[in-house]
C-alpha cells in the first residue's frame, strides 16, 4: 500500500507535465534586490496584472507555460529541486517572497517541497479537479502565477507538502 501511495503522489505532481525549454538558471545572479516586498492596500495584498503579451515578453517559454498556463516541469529537471543553499524562494513572475529554505525538505518527488509558505497570505490555494482527481493548486497571491500543488503528506509541524515547480520560482541566496 505504501508503494501505491508514493506512485499516486508522483502521478499527482506530474499530471500536468508539458515539456518545454529549460528555465534559465538565475540562482547565481540574484540578490536581495530581486525580492519585491508586498504592498498592501487596506490590509489586502496589492495584485499585479499584466496582459498576456506582457507575460510572454517577460517570461521564458517554460516559465510562461507553467506560471500562466498551469503546466508542470518534468520531475528532477528543475534547477531548484536539489538546491540546499540558504535563502528565499521568490515568484519568478513578480518577485514575491514565497518560501524559506528553512521549510524546504526532501520529498523524493523531484520538485522543491516545503512544509509552509513564508506567509499564508502570499499563496492562494484553489481546488483543482483536472485529470480526474481532486488536488489543491497553489498560486502566487500577487500575480496569480501557478506554482504547483499542496498535499497533506508532508512533515511536521504542518503535515503539508507544497510541491512547487522550480521554474515558477527564483532563488535568492541568504
Amino acid at each position: 500500500m505504501k508503494y501505491f501511495s508514493v506512485l499516486l503522489v508522483l502521478l499527482a505532481c506530474n499530471a500536468t507535465q508539458k515539456p518545454a525549454p529549460e528555465h534559465h538558471d538565475t540562482a547565481a545572479s540574484l540578490t536581495a534586490d530581486t525580492i519585491v516586498p508586498p504592498q498592501f492596500d487596506n490590509g489586502k495584498l496589492v495584485k499585479i496584472t499584466k496582459t498576456d503579451a506582457e507575460w510572454k515578453a517577460q517570461l521564458t517559454d517554460l516559465e510562461y507555460t507553467v506560471l500562466r498556463n498551469e503546466g508542470t516541469e518534468r520531475a528532477f529537471s528543475g534547477d531548484l529541486w536539489n538546491n540546499h543553499e540558504k535563502g528565499t524562494y521568490v515568484c519568478a513572475g513578480c518577485g514575491l517572497p514565497l518560501f524559506s529554505s528553512e521549510t524546504k525538505f526532501e520529498s523524493g518527488t523531484g520538485w522543491p517541497s516545503f512544509y509552509q509558505p513564508i506567509k499564508p497570505e502570499y499563496v492562494t490555494e484553489i481546488e483543482d479537479r483536472s485529470y480526474g482527481m481532486t488536488r489543491v493548486e497553489v498560486e502566487c497571491a500577487r500575480c496569480g502565477g501557478h506554482l504547483g500543488h499542496v498535499f497533506d503528506d508532508g512533515p511536521e509541524p504542518t503535515g503539508l507538502r507544497y510541491c512547487m515547480n522550480s521554474v515558477s520560482m527564483d532563488f535568492v541566496k541568504e
